[in-house]
């Protein structure tokens, strides 16, 4: 149970332990949600340990306990106010109480503090300073990329100062390239360790390591495959630059992609390639119905017609080939789940609800030296719908976060 103590714009969480909650709770309230969770669990997943209301995590079946470093890492895209104000139509069912940012600020940072993040990333931020003056209070630090371009949001990441250091920071204007006002953000940050007895870390004891953090937001217009194919390709292949120039660490990302877990974007991340002319550059993301496809586009021995602007845009060359240098996974979909939450990937139902979607769009990517411990599985969709929308009284943003635990798999070896 998470209570919050608000003084002006400083925030503090304060998160009992599920023992302490269970004195709130009758013998039959239990049982009842004994039952449940029982009921639903896929028989692969351990039962959860905590709770955020109707969020539960759900533990690896692997033995995680012998990796000694672990993060807790949360993506969220948090609804730009400009946005919500320039699109009433995506929140007609949502009162107008619940999109006043004011509200939905305390909210928000209520909610992911109550995870006890290591590192946030968010999306759609235009509001920086306030976050950076609550969170700096509860100890994080953190960097911002505005949008190019007439849109003021973009995207922020922060860190647990005490936990980590940064060690290098850039970001990336996708308008440099061509591939419209989208921005990126691309951090290092090393782990501040200490020895076992609390004292400051000694060479003897293991070396601390370190990581590389990236934040997207990726095109939203589902036409423009090429455009989001080309955004993400720049983008790791600067991650992975950073990696190797860095020692070769660990690479994780954070990013709501605007394309669905069945699409050719997803393929791409998991695969590491794509022929892009086996695609219709209006599908590449999955979000376009085909009744919205006005025309068609020339289809040839098996081969979509792009052209060599399209191709250039995509691929950064004339080839068709598409293919990335970092071998990335899914943390969601590395840990089974009930089909309560989870689709036939292994991705949650929804991490996004309004008016005119209900779906995934937002991922956590991350490279094989590192391991998913738990991540918290989103909402069950009749719980969902129950909201009309969102943002909602609980909730303060229109997607939900995403929240996993990492563990370095080499320990800093």
């Amino acid at each position: 149970m998470i209570f919050a103590l608000e003084n002006e714009s400083h925030l503090e969480i304060q998160t009992t332990q599920p023992s302490s909650f269970q004195k709130f709770s009758s013998y039959t309230d239990r049982q009842t949600v004994s039952h449940t969770v029982s009921k639903w669990r896929d028989r692969n997943c351990r039962k959860p340990r905590e709770t955020f209301g109707h969020r539960k995590w759900t533990n690896s079946n692997h033995d995680t306990s012998i990796y000694r470093d672990k993060i807790v890492l949360v993506s969220y895209n948090i609804l730009g106010v400009d946005n919500a104000t320039k699109h009433p139509e995506l929140y007609r069912d949502v009162s107008p109480k619940h999109l006043d940012w004011e509200f939905r600020k305390k909210l928000l940072c209520k909610e992911v503090t109550g995870y006890q993040p290591s590192i946030l990333c968010f999306q759609e931020v235009d509001h920086f300073d306030d976050l950076n003056d609550i969170f700096g209070k509860n100890g994080f630090k953190g960097v911002h990329k505005a949008r190019t371009g007439e849109a003021c949001d973009g995207c922020a990441i922060f860190w647990k100062a005490e936990q980590f250091t940064l060690l290098h920071e850039e970001g990336i204007d996708f308008q440099r390239f061509g591939l419209r006002n989208n921005v990126a953000q691309l951090c290092v940050l090393k782990m501040n360790q200490t020895s076992p007895s609390g004292d400051d870390m000694t060479e003897s004891y293991a070396v601390s390591p370190s990581l590389v953090i990236g934040n997207i937001h990726v095109l939203y217009n589902p036409k423009r495959g090429d455009i989001k194919l080309g955004q993400m390709r720049i983008f790791l292949q600067k991650a992975f630059k950073l990696s190797q120039e860095w020692g070769c660490i660990p690479v994780v990302i954070a990013a709501d992609m605007n394309s669905l877990p069945q699409s050719a974007m997803y393929q791409f991340l998991a695969s590491s390639e794509l022929h892009t002319q086996q695609h219709d550059r209006r599908k590449i993301s999955g979000q376009t119905r085909p009744s919205e496809l006005a025309g068609t586009q020339l289809w040839r021995n098996n081969v979509w017609r792009w052209t060599a602007e399209e191709l250039m845009l995509a691929t950064g060359s004339r080839n068709s080939y598409l293919r990335h240098p970092l071998k990335l996974s899914s943390a969601y979909a590395n840990i089974p789940g009930s089909f309560k939450y989870r689709d036939k990937v292994g991705e949650p139902l929804a991490t996004s609800y309004h008016s005119m979607f209900t779906g995934t769009v937002d991922y956590i990517w991350h490279t094989l030296d590192l391991a998913p411990v738990r991540v918290l599985e989103t909402l069950p969709m009749h719980t969902l719908k129950k909201t009309g929308g969102l943002p909602s009284k609980k909730w303060g943003s229109d997607h939900l976060a995403l929240v996993c635990e990492l563990a370095f798999v080499n320990d800093g070896n």
